[in-house]
């Protein structure tokens, strides 16, 4: 946690609660907006065109939040134009951190930890130095650091350099994408978080029958043989499911407690993700052992740091 710009404290995997114990998520602090011809987007400051080689992407594998943006990358064909380093899977006492090998290093700015990357912008910076990260290599900043909205700008910013992949916010099914993103976040994509980090049993209970009643709903959902969730067409809201489910099995199932049963005993939505990591370039945005070293790394949920050796990951 980074206060005034100083690293206070060891990193906590709580970020906040309310007084029931429920876990409350960070809202992100940089919303710039990449754009076609680089005028303000929806949120934030102009300035940010979509130029060939500009941008750089910081993730972790282990992160659901930071794989979304990796899979739109894919998806649109931009792995040549938007570069990417990866942090270290295990979550070190100062937050994310780099090493000196491979995608793992900060080519651009040499620093150890990803704080450091937020205080080189915004000296003062208070609050929790999260990833993803856009950054513009022409003005060394921060574009933006929420996952939703780098999906959003992947999916139309860069069509004049490469028109490649699906449009992922077709505005014929915006409402539907937008309520089932609502409901899948709530429920799920955060609804696990909530059950892993609460601290009443009041709060995991609730947690815990909300995701679940999310993952029947969405079993339900894909009973027709429908491929994805609006139809024929992958859509933004297939992506943001698909990153929690992929986690679920190695991670979400034993570590967070949601353990009424697993994905790979849901017959539709386990054909639904081996579905999706056939998309050209999936599989390479997937990194099972850094999300089960990551998640297994959190002292508060793990104190011995065991990792577990199984299960096969929906096989």
């Amino acid at each position: 946690m980074l206060v005034n710009g100083k690293w206070q404290d060891n990193w906590q995997p709580v970020q906040k609660q309310d007084e029931q114990g429920r876990f409350i998520r960070q809202t992100s602090s940089f919303r710039n907006w990449i754009t076609r011809d680089g005028s303000a987007g929806i949120t934030g400051q102009g300035g940010f065109k979509a130029e060939r080689d500009r941008y750089h992407l910081y993730v972790a594998y282990i992160c659901p939040w930071a794989s979304r943006t990796l899979m739109a990358r894919a998806i649109k064909g931009l792995n040549d134009i938007i570069t990417i380093s990866v942090v270290n899977p295990k979550l070190s006492d100062q937050g994310w951190q780099f090493s000196n090998t491979g995608l793992n290093i900060d080519q651009l700015n040499n620093h150890e930890y990803m704080h450091q990357l937020y205080t080189q912008v915004k000296p003062d910076f208070t609050g929790r130095a999260t990833v993803p990260v856009l950054w513009d290599k022409k003005t060394h900043t921060i574009v933006n650091n929420e996952s939703a909205d780098i999906i959003r700008m992947f999916n139309t910013a860069f069509v004049d350099l490469i028109d490649q992949g699906p449009d992922l916010y077709p505005n014929t099914h915006a409402q539907e994408i937008d309520q089932l993103n609502h409901k899948i976040y709530n429920q799920l994509n955060n609804g696990v978080y909530q059950a892993g980090f609460a601290t009443t049993q009041l709060a995991y209970q609730e947690a815990y029958l909300n995701l679940f009643s999310m993952l029947d709903a969405l079993e339900n959902r894909l009973a027709d043989n429908r491929p994805y969730l609006l139809g024929n067409n992958l859509t933004e809201t297939d992506i943001r499911l698909f990153v929690t489910l992929i986690r679920f099995d190695v991670a979400y199932y034993s570590l967070f407690k949601c353990n009424r049963n697993m994905i790979k005993d849901m017959k539709n939505l386990k054909a639904y993700v081996h579905r999706i990591k056939q998309i050209k370039g999936i599989e390479e945005t997937i990194n099972i052992e850094h999300i089960k070293a990551g998640y297994y790394s959190i002292k508060a949920l793990n104190p011995n740091g065991i990792v577990p050796v199984g299960p096969e990951n929906l096989k």
